[in-house]
């Protein structure tokens, strides 16, 4: 008998059975693993093939603005690089590197299992997050396509890209973009433009004991800084140096050499322009905006942006823009804003954001501000010259009244009954600009404003003086204005020519991009009135040779009788259009300004002036339209007499005189007042002496004379009433 009942026979069966039970299934559990670490393996391709995007693995490279003849202006970058070639890194450096970062490099596939293994059981001890043990190519894969967060999920992915970038690329492309992507310290990313910062060289002229000193950087490169933190340097630096002993990449008595070396460092850094910094966020803003090209891709890509830019210019505006006596505030901290457009295309010639502007901060050539009476040529002026009623030279009410609720007052108080279109905007006059805005309509007027795509809530008259609830911004202004200066069509403003990659394939082009709004005429008679506020109006002050148009305006602080909010000057010349705003950020009762718009006006002529931009060429009237002479200025006749004179025949004639005019436009009605009566007897025109033949000398009449402007339909205030005597006949 066998064992319960089982015979030795059976009993043999059955361990055979149970044998091949055992072993059927290790072998389906050998099956199971393989067939996981298959598709484990096929996830990890699919998987890293997904989550590479090799666009980022484009090496950061400094972008550069160029001016449209090609000139280097400046780098746009927010870390400072200079991309490397593989072949151009010395052996040395590569050993270094390699030996205190990752000195299996040449060895594994992406990832190290001993460091891994090694780096698990630390964790699993201090039960904390997967930390360490990375490989450059790990390293790669972080810095590149994933956060710097401490996650298992995070080093997951770490593992499945360095696998996969393994597979894609060699050892040498690894380590290029390693190099050209690491960062060494000082705002200064890939070895490249390390050995140029701390050495003063391009990398293939590195010695060992520099490269070295590079290499010490990366684990950390705050705390082994060779220009804080020496000491620290040095040891880091030695340590480098013996693991290259460790690893055969340098001989006993090399080690012993390099080890006694010090570190002697050339500290080269890149100047930046400050000055350009307005211009750059703006071209950071549109390549963004209008070409769909981000942040890091434009800084770090290596392109060449060509802008229209005009360099003396925007130096010359920054320099001012530091000089606190042209910014007449309660204390240093008034602000200001300036643009500068060309005529022509709209591109942005020169532009300050603000007096202390940093990089990414408050850009105040985009903040909405209130204009003031330079909005007066846009919404009132411009919009009553296209109605057909109106000419540069009709009369407009300027009496104070009342328009409904609303009872303007003119800023000098100073009235009259009616005032040509022109003086108007010359004396820049409150009550027309009213009083017309009322006339053709508020919906009229703010359409030519959407015409150029700038839209306002407002519908109150105030809007005539710039009393909008939002207000305009600088650059909007500068838009607005060049319609003036381009025929009636507005121009878009822009900061991008175009842009090229970094193998000088072009990759985006302005299309210029202009609005039609007012009519050639309109635009013209704009232009000569302007000029006039210059020449001789509220912005005469300051000086500038050269065609120069424009218009002032400055906003009043609510409740407070001094001081002033807003300061503005909007200008333009044949060649470009801008504008100057002053004021604070926030007015108070504590901060504003001093005084008004002449501080904006006198720094524009000033900036355009010593740039260089004061204009050869003059305003150019457009073919087929009407040109506009100089305003009449009618002035009191004086010193106004009579006398009697004999004439052959017997005849008599009186002859009237007065001072000569100045004006050979300027024309003078004769009256003769007779038995009481009034007539107008002639008219003369740049003369200075009338002659009423055929005179009864028993019953001479008294005269007088009255100025009159053909322009505007306008008499003048009359003289003295003057009788010559006829005993004083000649």
């Amino acid at each position: 008998m066998g064992i319960n009942g089982y015979t030795k026979t059976e009993m043999v069966r059955e361990m055979k059975v149970n044998g091949l039970k055992k072993w059927g299934y290790v072998a389906m559990g050998l099956l199971s693993v393989l067939l996981v670490s298959f598709f484990g393996f096929l996830l990890i391709v699919f998987l890293g093939n997904y989550v590479i995007d090799e666009e980022k693995l484009v090496v950061h490279s400094s972008s550069e603005m160029v001016d449209l003849e090609g000139n280097y202006i400046s780098k746009l970058y927010n870390e400072n690089h200079q991309i490397i070639s593989i072949n151009d890194v010395p052996d040395f450096t590569k050993h270094a590197i390699v030996s205190i970062e990752d000195e299996r490099f040449y060895k594994h596939h992406g990832i190290d299992m001993q460091s891994i293994f090694r780096a698990i059981v630390h964790d699993l001890k201090a039960f904390s997050k997967v930390q360490g043990a990375s490989t450059l190519t790990q390293q790669l894969a972080k810095n590149v396509f994933l956060t710097n967060d401490k996650t298992f999920m995070r080093k997951t992915k770490e593992v499945i890209i360095a696998i996969n970038l393994e597979r894609k690329y060699t050892k040498d492309q690894i380590l290029e973009m390693y190099l050209n992507q690491v960062y060494f310290g000082h705002g200064v990313y890939g070895i490249g433009g390390a050995a140029k910062y701390y050495f003063g060289k391009d990398i293939q002229n590195l010695t060992v004991d520099e490269s070295a000193s590079l290499a010490a950087l990366l684990k950390a490169p705050s705390h082994y800084d060779p220009v804080n933190q020496p000491a620290r340097s040095l040891e880091r630096r030695n340590l480098v140096l013996f693991k290259m002993l460790d690893n055969h990449y340098l001989t006993d008595v090399e080690y012993r050499k390099y080890k006694q070396k010090p570190t002697n460092l050339h500290i080269t850094e890149q100047k930046f322009e400050n000055g350009y910094a307005t211009y750059i966020d703006m071209v950071i803003k549109e390549a963004k905006e209008k070409y769909d090209i981000s942040y890091d891709e434009l800084l770090n890509g290596g392109y060449k942006v060509v802008v229209p830019i005009h360099k003396k210019t925007q130096l010359t505006a920054y320099k001012y823009f530091k000089n606190g006596n042209y910014f007449p505030g309660t204390d240093s901290n008034a602000e200001g804003a300036f643009i500068l457009i060309n005529a022509e295309t709209g591109g942005v010639e020169a532009a300050i954001g603000g007096r202390n502007y940093y990089f990414q901060g408050l850009n105040r050539i985009n903040v909405k501000r209130q204009p003031g009476s330079t909005i007066k040529p846009l919404l009132v002026y411009s919009p009553a010259l296209e109605t057909g009623n109106y000419n540069p030279y009709s009369l407009i009410p300027n009496e104070q009244s009342a328009l409904g609720d609303y009872k303007p007052k003119n800023y000098n108080e100073q009235y009259s009954k009616n005032i040509s279109m022109f003086n108007a905007i010359i004396e820049s006059a409150n009550v027309p600009a009213v009083w017309l805005l009322n006339d053709i309509g508020m919906d009229v007027a703010k359409s030519y404003l959407e015409k150029m795509d700038l839209k306002i809530p407002d519908k109150g008259l105030s809007m005539a003086l710039g009393g909008l609830k939002e207000g305009l911004t600088p650059l909007q202004l500068v838009k607005a204005y060049s319609s003036f200066d381009h025929n009636g069509d507005a121009l878009e403003p822009f900061v991008i020519n175009a842009i090229y990659d970094r193998n000088n394939e072009l990759v985006a082009e302005v299309k210029i991009k202009q609005y039609k709004v007012f009519s050639s005429q309109t635009s013209w008679y704009m232009t000569k009135m302007l000029s006039g506020v210059v020449k001789e109006g509220t912005a005469n002050r300051g000086k500038f040779n050269g065609d120069l148009a424009g218009k002032t305006g400055s906003t009043n602080i609510p409740g407070q009788t001094n001081g002033n909010k807003d300061a503005w000057f909007v200008g333009y010349t044949p060649e470009v259009v801008g504008t100057i705003w002053m004021g604070y950020d926030k007015t108070d009762s504590k901060h504003f300004l001093r005084n008004g718009s002449t501080y904006p006006t006198i720094l524009f002529k000033k900036i355009l002036s010593e740039a260089g931009r004061e204009p050869s060429s003059h305003f150019e009237k457009p073919k087929n339209i009407d040109d506009l002479d100089s305003p009449i200025q009618i002035k009191p006749v004086s010193n106004v007499r009579s006398k009697v004179k004999f004439s052959p025949f017997g005849l008599f004639s009186v002859v009237i005189n007065w001072d000569k005019p100045t004006d050979k436009r300027q024309q003078y009605r004769i009256y003769r007042v007779k038995d009481g009566k009034e007539k107008l007897v002639d008219t003369v025109t740049g003369q200075n002496e009338y002659r009423d033949s055929f005179v009864n000398v028993f019953n001479v009449p008294s005269y007088y004379v009255v100025p009159y402007n053909p322009q505007t339909n306008e008499e003048g205030e009359r003289s003295k009433l003057v009788k010559p005597n006829i005993r004083n006949k000649e």
